[in-house]
């Protein structure tokens, strides 16, 4: 009666097992029972669909083009402070789109550093907006950014790396260095990252496990000023949060953790200048009381690639990019060197 008892025992453990690791099949919008297509969306060369928003001056009349790269959480309704004022005195054209798995652009279980800068370049050529656009990433967008100076520096007119995402296990970085910087993060951060690091295969279980702290957004993630960002935005209307999981939690923000905290095909001080000329330029913002980014390494960064521009903002936070002020000082920075 053992033997029998413990097959069956064994079985039902394997069974929990394979459920517990193994993420829900996507709602794929269009898809029968997926959610409805409600957004512009071009079809790309692999068959994916990718969502997309323009604002600013049209393309056509446009000085500058800008494809804002959205970040964790995120899509492509993400509210910036850009006033129209600012865009028709440069006549700029803004696009924003839904990075893969997100909103309504569709999932992609090999997605990478690599597929998202080819996914943009993509974007771009099938909305024609010219051979040459600026990119603009913040927080977890950054890794797509640095994958466009990476695979496409040739399409890029100028690059900004805003509160950008580090990976706490690049080889540029002394380990005495990341050490420090990822034990500032609550222990929850440093759990989740450390998972998607070394056993991606038991993400989808530790992001849905109940036993232990997972990653939450609170007082040991965010600066004083970011609490009166968080305030002002409250007063605004939110516009398409709803539909940034909509096709599920491990598609859009499981995969966007776990392409970023892989092993990359590069290490950032393998990236060459992009404008040796100086016809473009590429800027990091970084805020020195960010609680989510440790300023450290991306100074460390800037100091290693002198080519790079680097910003550190006193009393900014991680949502700094809201203050409009600093956005359009972003955003002119950028733009007009």
């Amino acid at each position: 009666m053992i033997a029998p008892i413990a097959v069956a025992v064994a079985v039902g453990l394997l069974g929990w097992a394979y459920q517990a690791l193994k993420p829900p099949p996507p709602k794929i919008c269009g898809s029968p029972g997926g959610p409805p297509v409600t957004s512009n969306r071009v079809k790309l060369s692999d068959g994916r669909h990718l969502a997309y928003r323009e604002s600013g001056v049209p393309k056509e009349e446009a000085k500058f083009k800008i494809i804002v790269i959205h970040g964790f959480d995120s899509s492509k309704d993400v509210y910036l402070p850009i006033s129209q004022e600012l865009t028709e005195e440069l006549k700029i054209y803004i696009l924003f789109f839904d990075r893969a798995g997100y909103g309504e652009s569709d999932p992609y279980p090999s997605r990478s550093v690599k597929s998202e800068a080819f996914d943009i370049q993509e974007l771009a050529d099938q909305l024609q907006i010219g051979s040459k656009f600026y990119v603009m990433g913040m927080s977890m967008g950054g890794y797509p950014v640095w994958g466009c100076l990476k695979y496409i520096p040739h399409r890029l007119s100028g690059a900004a790396l805003v509160v950008p995402f580090v990976h706490y296990w690049w080889p540029c970085f002394p380990a005495s260095l990341s050490r420090e910087a990822l034990g500032r993060l609550p222990l929850s951060f440093q759990r989740t990252f450390r998972i998607a690091h070394y056993t991606p295969w038991l993400f989808y279980w530790w992001m849905t496990q109940k036993w232990f702290p997972r990653l939450s957004m609170g007082q040991a993630t965010l600066s004083n000023q970011d609490f009166e960002i968080l305030k002002r935005l409250s007063e605004i209307p939110s516009v398409g949060q709803e539909k940034v999981t909509q096709q599920g939690v491990s598609e859009s923000l499981h995969r966007d953790i776990l392409a970023g905290y892989a092993k990359w095909e590069f290490d950032p001080l393998d990236v060459s200048n992009s404008f040796p000329d100086n016809e473009g330029s590429v800027h990091i913002w970084q805020g020195y009381e960010d609680k989510m980014i440790p300023y450290q390494l991306n100074r460390y960064l800037s100091e290693k690639l002198p080519w790079i521009r680097y910003h550190e903002v006193p009393d900014g936070g991680h949502l700094m990019i809201y203050n409009s002020n600093l956005c359009e000082t972003i955003i002119r920075a950028l733009l007009l060197g």
